[in-house]
């Protein structure tokens, strides 16, 4: 009897069955990211990892949408879940193009290592381009706007399966990320480090989650049971499956020494609620179990949450998914194109605009200056896709103000020593800016066009119609043409992958007539130094594309003056100059080798606007032309308003980032972007970057004035508040409902950000050594409001957002008067009204 019913319940769970039949060495192997193929389970290979940060990426052609903190700045949740629509419908795409059983390699499944929802609680964190931005409140609903769209309206059918990360309190420093420990308090852990992770959770109902490489407190948080298993499955309900970050298992091990070797570094993943290992760590199950350090049991829960999952999605174990049947030419397309410029347009933030310089009038002569204004990394960002069709800053106002009208230059470089892209104007063939490019490969015949700049992103896509993705050769021919005599460096860059590449690829360089470089590029760079009489040079270069290389780039480093001079004759030939200036992925990113002055290791040394671009912002000013200043980075940039007359931040702005910018600049579109982060003025406001106490971070702890606060942002026409309307006092446990009428007095219609902070009573924000709450968000919505139309805004705090933080960790909402202030901004920052209520009753203490 008992095999009998044993049977029938394996014929009804086939995960279970096939979970039961396999051996220790095949449930290890089904566990480690790269699962290779089991033909006795039924199940093909699968990599579970995959990437959707701001588009589908990594695996060729995808809409790239504006980088993670761009998208933050929209302020706009149901615009989220429109862009995680769109990033699942295309990995579904791709998937749908193979059959169901095929093998997928990395980048090629259903499981999407997307959003990164840590708090951006220092600006020098590379990284923190990725996230949504310093506040616990707006990155948790921008978190589960996100999700949402990834996976669908139905759970038990994802269209693909979400994985919010790093869990948990984890936001740099590069340097040392493998081994670093944080001592963090209760009470900034509770109140800063794990709501946005709840909400992903609760409300988001995301179905897999990444922990971190850091340790809480001495143990991994990959090993952490109290964080992973009580925490998240316990507390939140959470039914998902969990991943590591990538090697976080190993360095259990290898950097934190929590345990002695591979085994016990295995173990402990296990056994601290790690299902899926990253990396090949979990290839020590075996020998863990032969001594006794996890149980069968432990191991078989883990493997059964990864492979329900692969059920739920339709791709094994005879499970079906009503979205296969949507389309492989679903990708990249016009729909999908008008969200990434949306979202573009929407991420914009003026931040100043002095004397109302902007929006700049039809017909102006613009002198576009700035190593960032056409340069194809600094529209993508990192973790990116292949943009179909790609607009820089200088194309996009050329097409909005028309060419003429329209003068380039590079004027600078980012930073001191950090090589850039070289521009059209120093390369020229057939009379005209860039080089003739002839790319041949698979059947057709050669691709010949203009290259404005070589420039290019090959990861998994052809440069051109007709191409294979890999396979092809490229070569560019023309003339280099150097603004002035000098030592300059030509160099050769190509981001390599990383992964199981054996293969690089070879390019040659000839510049008059001598040949500099022929061969393989092994490291991905090449740097060439020059010795040029000004006079230009035949140049040639020649580009072998035979493995999965992602980029290939001709960068310089050319003498500083001659690019001043050229920058400051286009401002002085122009009604206005827009400077496209800040930072880039090269300068910032995750564990980047670079290390020039302000920047290392992919963090920063310095918030301030790199001593290059100051020198041309200087020399800009002198000339007594307007200056616009578009900042495009990941992060806060410090730079002196009395240096611009308008300064707008532009972020990472994806595909349509430069259709966007012109937008903005021209009027067409209104901005209404808000900062998620705080702008501060100086690295020294900051606290050490390795402090993870979050005393003097963030709007919410800083007593500090900074240049633009949280939350700022200008539009082109003026918004008022009505004095909100609602109860006076609400008891303690209860929810408070208010109203407020926002009105637009000026000329043009417009989008409002209507944001809503709560001020607790006093003496309840703690003081000493803690960190005081000045305010928290606990609500905000964007909304269009036409020109001498208004528009009734309504918010509903609940019982969390009432709350605060003790000590010891403990939520609770506490009785007494409480302020809420209604506004475009914090308060102080725009207009805005004040509302006064009490809470009544008895402390309530909130669940975890």
């Amino acid at each position: 009897m008992i095999p009998a019913l044993l049977l029938l319940a394996q014929a009804a769970d086939p995960v279970a069955a096939s979970v039961a039949a396999m051996s220790p060495e095949r449930k290890a192997a089904q566990l480690q990211s790269t699962a290779p193929a089991d033909a006795a389970a039924g199940l093909p290979a699968y990599d579970w990892w995959n990437e959707g940060l701001h588009g589908l990426a990594r695996d060729g052609y995808a809409t790239v949408f504006p980088q993670a903190i761009g998208l933050a700045a929209t302020w706009d949740v149901d615009l989220m879940n429109k862009v995680g629509t769109v990033v699942s419908t295309e990995a579904r795409a791709k998937f749908n193009a193979q059959p169901a059983a095929a093998d997928r390699r990395i980048y090629q499944g259903l499981t999407i290592w997307s959003p990164n929802i840590n708090i951006f609680r220092d600006p020098r964190w590379g990284r923190g381009q990725e996230t949504y931005g310093e506040d616990p409140y707006l990155t948790g609903s921008l978190g589960v706007g996100f999700i949402t769209g990834l996976q669908g309206p139905d759970p038990r059918h994802p269209r693909v399966v979400a994985t919010p990360k790093h869990f948990a309190v984890h936001s740099g420093p590069e340097a040392g990320r493998d081994s670093f420990d944080v001592d963090v308090s209760p009470r900034d852990l509770e109140a800063t480090y794990l709501p946005a992770f709840r909400r992903a959770i609760t409300e988001g109902k995301a179905q897999s989650l990444m922990c971190a490489y850091n340790s809480i407190h001495g143990v991994p948080a990959c090993a952490a049971s109290w964080l992973m298993n009580d925490r998240l499955r316990h507390d939140w309900g959470f039914a998902g499956f969990t991943v590591s970050d990538c090697d976080a298992v190993s360095n259990i091990s290898i950097y934190h020494h929590y345990r002695l070797d591979a085994a016990g570094a295995a173990a402990a993943g296990i056994r601290g609620g790690t299902d899926i290992n990253c990396g090949t760590a979990y290839a020590a199950l075996p020998e863990a179990l032969a001594k006794g350090l996890v149980t069968q049991a432990e191991v078989d829960t883990a493997l059964t949450r990864a492979l329900r999952a692969r059920r739920a999605l339709g791709i094994a174990y005879g499970g079906t998914s009503p979205w296969a049947s949507i389309k492989p030419s679903e990708l990249a397309t016009p729909a999908h194109h008008a969200v990434a410029l949306e979202a573009a347009r929407k991420a914009i933030v003026l931040l100043q605009n002095t004397n109302a310089r902007l929006p700049l009038a039809a017909g102006s002569r613009i002198a576009v200056i700035g190593a960032n204004a056409d340069d194809l990394g600094v529209l993508q960002g990192n973790y990116h896709g292949t943009a179909m069709h790609p607009v820089t800053p200088l194309e996009g106002l050329r097409q909005r103000f028309g060419a003429a009208n329209v003068r380039y230059a590079q004027g600078s470089l980012l930073a001191e020593s950090s090589a850039i892209v070289v521009p059209e104007t120093a390369l020229r063939a057939d009379g005209k800016p860039g080089l003739r490019a002839t790319y041949t490969g698979g059947s057709g015949a050669p691709t010949v066009r203009q290259d404005r700049r070589i420039d290019l992103d090959v990861n998994r896509a052809p440069p051109a119609p007709g191409l294979p993705a890999i396979g092809y050769t490229a070569r560019w021919t023309g003339e280099f043409v150097p603004p002035a005599p000098g030592r300059y460096h030509l160099i050769l860059d190509q981001t390599q992958c990383w992964k199981d590449c054996t293969v690089h690829d070879r390019a040659t360089l000839t510049l008059g007539g001598k040949t500099l470089h022929d061969g393989d590029l092994p490291k991905g760079r090449v740097d060439l130094v020059i010795d040029s009489d000004g006079t230009p040079q035949p140049i040639d270069i020649r580009l072998d594309h035979r493995s999965e290389d992602d980029s290939f780039r001709l960068l310089w480093l050319p003498p500083a003056e001659p690019l001043l001079a050229q920058a400051v004759e286009a401002a002085r030939q122009s009604d206005v100059a827009v400077v496209v200036a800040g930072l880039s992925p090269d300068l910032e990113g995750e564990a980047l080798s670079v290390s020039v002055p302000g920047f290392v290791g992919g963090d920063r040394t310095d918030i301030a606007l790199p001593e290059p671009q100051l020198r041309l912002l200087a020399a800009l000013k002198a000339t007594g032309k307007p200056i616009v200043l578009v900042l495009t980075s990941g992060s806060a940039v410090a730079v002196d308003p009395a240096a611009a007359d308008a300064i707008l931040a532009n972020w990472y702005g994806g595909e349509a980032g430069g259709t966007a910018l012109a937008d903005v600049l021209s009027g067409a579109t209104n901005p209404a972007g808000r900062l998620p982060v705080t702008l501060y003025r100086t690295t020294a406001d900051l606290p050490a970057f390795t402090d993870y106490n979050m005393k003097e971070r963030t709007y919410r702890y800083f007593t500090g004035t900074p240049l633009w606060g949280f939350g700022h942002g200008l539009s082109y026409t003026r918004f008022g508040y009505a004095a909100p309307r609602g109860a006076a006092s609400v008891a303690a446990g209860g929810t408070l409902t208010i109203d407020t009428m926002v009105t637009n007095s000026g000329a043009r219609d417009g989008e409002e950000v209507v944001q809503a902070y709560l001020v607790p009573p006093a003496g309840t924000g703690l003081g000493g050594n803690d960190a005081v709450l000045q305010r928290q968000l606990v609500g905000f919505r964007r909304i269009a409001v036409a020109r001498g139309r208004s528009s009734n805004v309504r918010f509903t705090i609940d019982p969390r957002g009432m709350s605060i933080v003790d000590r010891d960790g403990r939520r609770h909402v506490v009785p007494g008067a409480y302020r809420l202030y209604v506004g475009g901004g914090q308060p102080g920052d725009g207009a805005g009204q004040w509302f006064d209520f009490t809470v009544t009753g008895t402390d309530m203490e909130l669940p975890k």
